[in-house]
């Protein structure tokens, strides 16, 4: 039997023990008790019980502040859904007011067919002018343009190779002789500013034994949408998507953590076990090494692949293939960036406050690459490196196996 209560019934086991806090990029920044997950559970349960209208400016403005990254749920010990309730809340918000035009411009900008295919094709016009790249600072319009030029690839780059090939050359093998067809889900933010990436998931992939096949007619995953509380739209996308993939038994690689996390989350049981981060079958396979790359590296790893999907290894897995590379750590690599899909472009003072601490520490750290899988993080991320002055790139962890794989040879 469905709940009739909905998304609101994951906050039931919720006791205010307050382990929740530090674990609250914006509890951490404002202090205030209305922008924790124990505060915005209180919230959440008088709107539930109309003590509180979906209107009402109080509500909105804390739940709006939520960066929806669940770095909540893992730490606490009652297992509350806080995100589940999150969107409940947000679903009716958002029958009560219309989405700020902003939001609703970028959903429509970036997920529409058509309209997102232009949208895409002159953003990647205005990155090759090299243009956002020297424009790319802090203030609204400065920190877009460095988004913008973090998505932009870096092509036939060797971070100090020092073999074309590891010690044991038996290591290096070709695609597997037990071969795996998957499907590959291309979305809509990574098909239109991270193509390149995909790129490398399907070279990496084949390196490791996988038959990666392309499905025609799939659409954005509806994240965006779910995160604004657009369910119903969220909901056409997810049936569309679980129509076009078949019920078949081959797995569905994604590269992006926010896409993964949601469809994990369709509803549709079977649908949802096929789905893979591309990092989880690598881990699976190996996988294979490659080269050597001489380069330092923080690994960030997204909110959606870390909290929301349980999925911290498999990412290590594929750096440790890598011979040479240092992986270096930062206290604070697990708080979110303040990316959360539309919430940068929403609220930006808030975002900015979030990714402050985490560029104090990249500094400290001084990596040359930044590493992460979600493309919301890679442009977060990108621009706040470059709007501080440090010199470090922000990269998908599959682009730094590819390019030692490229250096060892596997793709000649």
């Amino acid at each position: 039997m469905v709940d009739a209560r909905g998304g609101f019934a994951a906050l039931d086991t919720c006791v205010h023990c307050g382990f929740c806090l530090q674990a609250c990029p914006t509890f951490l920044a404002t202090g205030d008790e209305a922008d924790s997950p124990r505060g915005r559970i209180e919230l959440m349960r008088q709107l539930e019980r109309g003590e509180l209208a979906a209107g009402d400016p109080f509500l909105a403005t804390h739940l709006d502040r939520c960066l929806g990254c669940r770095g909540c749920e893992p730490v606490c010990p009652s297992g509350v859904g806080y995100g589940r309730g999150l969107e409940a809340a947000r679903e009716l918000i958002a029958r009560s007011r219309p989405l700020p035009w902003l939001a609703r411009a970028a959903l429509s900008a970036f997920t529409t067919p058509g309209l997102s295919r232009v949208v895409y094709a002159l953003g990647r016009m205005v990155r090759a002018t090299g243009i956002p790249g020297w424009l790319a600072g802090w203030g609204s319009l400065r920190f877009a343009m460095g988004m913008l030029a973090a998505t932009r690839p870096v092509r036939n780059v060797e971070f100090g190779v020092r073999n074309r090939r590891p010690a044991d050359d038996s290591a290096l093998r070709s695609p597997q002789s037990a071969v795996t067809r998957v499907l590959l889900f291309r979305g809509c933010i990574m098909d239109g500013f991270f193509a390149h990436v995909h790129e490398a998931t399907i070279r990496t992939l084949t390196v490791n034994g996988y038959d990666v096949r392309e499905v025609p007619g799939q659409v954005c995953c509806g994240a965006l949408h779910v995160h604004a509380g657009l369910a119903g739209e969220a909901q056409a996308l997810a049936r569309r998507n679980v129509a076009v993939f078949g019920d078949g038994d081959e797995m569905i690689v994604v590269n992006s953590a926010g896409c993964g996390a949601t469809m994990k989350e369709y509803g549709h049981q079977k649908f949802a076990a096929r789905v893979r981060d591309v990092t989880e079958l690598l881990a699976e396979r190996g996988p294979a090494p490659g080269a050597p790359l001489d380069v330092r590296v923080a690994y960030d790893p997204p909110c959606h692949l870390l909290h929301a999907q349980r999925i911290a290894d498999a990412p290590l897995r594929l750096f440790q293939a890598i011979p040479v590379l240092q992986l270096v750590s930062t206290a604070d690599a697990a708080q979110c960036c303040g990316s959360a899909g539309l919430f940068t472009l929403v609220q930006p003072e808030m975002s900015r406050a979030v990714l402050g601490p985490k560029l104090a520490s990249l500094r400290e750290a001084a990596p040359r690459v930044v590493a992460t899988g979600n493309p919301g993080c890679l442009m977060q991320l990108g621009a706040g490196l470059a709007a501080a002055g440090i010199s470090a790139r922000a990269r998908h962890p599959v682009e730094l196996l590819d390019e030692s794989y490229r250096a060892a040879g596997l793709y000649d």
